[in-house]
């Protein structure tokens, strides 16, 4: 059973939000709805990284051996998140998604929006 972790940031009256958004969701293969793990909104894609490493590490931690060994395997990719980075500061958005039998599990950041 995976545990869902409230990871929202507290309002501390800043007048822009952060540039970048995280969310994690669980899409079960015999619902339509899904379930949501955790968001999180980030300053930079340095801090949406950590926050995606920080999810991506309980949901696996969670799983059956075999199917965590692909979130195991990203967690040590520094390539790959030297390339997320990449994309999160190029202005696009960045997905990992894992899967067991019966789950997806969906990691996504995405930049905002910021007008002038």
């Amino acid at each position: 059973m995976l545990t869902t972790a409230n990871t929202e940031m507290p309002d501390m009256g800043s007048t822009q939000p952060p540039p970048y958004q995280c969310q994690a969701y669980a899409y079960s293969l015999n619902e339509v709805r899904s379930i949501p793990l955790g968001s999180h909104s980030a300053a930079s894609p340095r801090l949406a990284l950590r926050w995606l490493r920080e999810r991506t590490w309980h949901i696996t931690d969670q799983l059956e051996p075999a199917y965590a060994q692909p979130g195991l395997h990203w967690l040590t990719d520094q390539a790959e998140h030297e390339r997320a980075l990449a994309y999160l500061a190029g202005g696009t958005g960045y997905q990992l998604t894992l899967y067991d039998d019966s789950t997806r599990y969906v990691l996504a950041i995405y930049p905002l929006a910021v007008s002038a």
